[in-house]
């Protein structure tokens, strides 16, 4: 309790203080009061939200109690070191929230308290990975990691032939595993044949636009026979895993990193967990313990950043204690549903999507038995209020002109879209097709990514999409579910019960926390 009288106290000064006013007849404490054109981006950014479709995997809709605990006081507090030996006074309750959040990380994934740690200060997702690459490895040792083309992310050290794109390339030696591009599958046989020849120090099992699931024992058993330490990526697919919807890599991995703004529906940021306590017992009957948690806390501060940001780590503590409920379960589940739904209908439509579907959150749609590239067919979408990514698919060269484009399930299902509404979805995806080959024909092939965005909206594109617009239910009140209230366990998170209270952070207050 001491912890929430403090925060209703820092909180009552805060708004008891006499504020000063500023030239323009507001105050800096009242978004109100920024300048008209901050105000009128975030009207827009809101309308949006509730006029637009999130087709964009890697995003989603945080609950409002989330959302509250971001925009506290928690922000004003600077507390660089970890729980119990800080650089700075004044952060006992700093402490407690960090220690809480820490907590709920563990519970939320099922993880016994002496055999994982977790880190809950690193700021974003590739960040979180160089960490644990410099905690672990020596400056260029070996990392596999899937290919950014096959589905990989760019923090796993992806580089071309002529260029180190990621910095990670810099630093280590970096070689890339791939699918098998007659099934879209992830070729275990030939990683295995790569990693007895590469040696790697580390293989990563993790990607951001792969539709399958990961076969984390086939990676463990690579991983032991090349003694190399496994880290798991499940950014993408966190908020599946806490819910016990789809394999857990915590049985296979040794560390296991993740963001917390996707799948997890949290606020922005990361986590990584660590193995921690016995190893193994040796040949000479000894016991090895695991040394990951200092290596990868030294890195992660003061390695690698300075402060933490509190606001943040208190509202990843709301979004975990989300996690753990019935409620967030059956929107995961809803998310699988969705998906699958979604898979299915572009596919009835004459889609390819690589892999031949979808085991998760997302589907990657090959264009180029349509003629048409991601990168124009992303515009033609973002000219409809329709939000997904251009992405590369196998055999792609260049990613900014791809052939893929990369859309999920979370965002609009945190919206309360069902089966029958992705179907409707999938028929505007395949209009905007429609238009983009249309306009593609019109250009004479001259329409490139590089093209001033002057001529692409206003020149040409601008008639066709409004015309297609037009054709899109978009506002509140239509068959969509765009209200924020539906039928669907779970979607009341959106509309925003106190659940950043300090009672509830520290788990004293009984209430739903939806």
């Amino acid at each position: 309790m001491a912890m929430a009288t403090a925060l209703r106290r820092l909180s009552s000064s805060v708004h008891n203080q006499p504020i000063h006013r500023v030239f323009n007849g507001g105050s800096f404490y009242y978004l109100s009061s920024l300048p008209n054109e901050a105000v009128y981006e975030k009207e827009k950014s809101r309308k949006s939200v509730k006029t637009g479709l999130e087709l964009i995997p890697s995003e989603n809709f945080t609950s409002v109690s989330v959302m509250q605990a971001v925009g506290s006081v928690m922000t004003n507090t600077i507390s660089e070191g970890y729980p119990g030996a800080r650089y700075f006074g004044g952060n006992e309750y700093i402490d407690m929230a960090e220690s809480l959040c820490q907590k709920r990380a563990l519970e939320a994934f099922r993880l016994d308290p002496a055999k994982w740690g977790v880190n809950v200060q690193s700021l974003s997702g590739s960040p979180s990975n160089f960490q644990v690459y410099t905690a672990l490895l020596k400056p260029h040792e070996r990392i596999m990691a899937l290919d950014l083309p096959h589905g990989g992310h760019l923090s796993h050290g992806y580089q071309t032939d002529t260029k180190k794109i990621s910095a990670v390339s810099i630093f280590f030696e970096t070689m890339p595993y791939r699918l098998n591009e007659s099934t879209g599958y992830i070729d275990y046989d030939q990683l295995e044949k790569s990693a007895t020849l590469f040696r790697p120090k580390l293989i990563v099992a993790g990607a951001s636009a792969y539709a399958r699931l990961y076969d984390y024992a086939r990676i463990r058993k690579v991983c032991d026979k090349q003694k190399a330490i496994m880290l798991a990526d499940m950014a993408h697919i966190s908020g599946l895993v806490a819910s016990d919807v789809i394999p857990s890599p915590f049985d296979y991995a040794d560390v296991v990193t993740t963001t917390t703004h996707k799948s997890l529906r949290g606020p922005r940021g990361a986590m990584i967990f660590f193995r921690k306590g016995l190893k193994e017992i040796n040949k000479q009957g000894q016991e090895v313990m695991y040394d990951y948690e200092d290596k990868i806390n030294q890195a992660v501060f003061p390695g690698l950043q300075g402060a933490p940001h509190n606001h943040k780590i208190t509202g990843l503590a709301v979004a975990l204690k989300q996690a753990v409920t019935p409620e967030y379960k059956a929107y995961q589940e809803q998310v699988l549903t969705n998906c699958s739904k979604f898979a299915q209908t572009l596919m009835e439509k004459g889609y390819e999507l690589v892999s031949g579907g979808t085991a998760n959150h997302l589907v990657l749609v090959n264009l180029k038995n349509k003629g048409i590239d991601g990168s124009r067919v992303e515009k033609v979408l973002e000219s409809v209020h329709i939000a997904a990514n251009k992405n590369t698919v196998p055999g792609d060269v260049s990613a900014m002109v791809p052939g893929g484009i990369r859309m999920g399930t979370p965002a609009l299902t945190s919206r309360g879209f069902v089966e029958e509404d992705f179907a409707k979805v999938a028929y505007f995806f395949d209009a905007a097709i429609k238009l983009a080959l249309k306009i593609k024909a019109e250009t004479k092939g001259g329409w490139t990514s590089r093209m001033p965005n002057q001529l692409l909206g206003v020149g040409l594109m601008l008639p066709h999409c409004a015309s297609l617009g037009d054709l899109l239910p978009w506002e509140v009140g239509t068959s969509f579910r765009t209200s924020f209230q539906d039928k669907l366990p779970g979607y009341s998170l959106l509309l925003g019960t106190d659940c950043a209270s300090p009672d509830f952070l520290l788990g004293t207050d009984n209430r739903t926390p939806w």
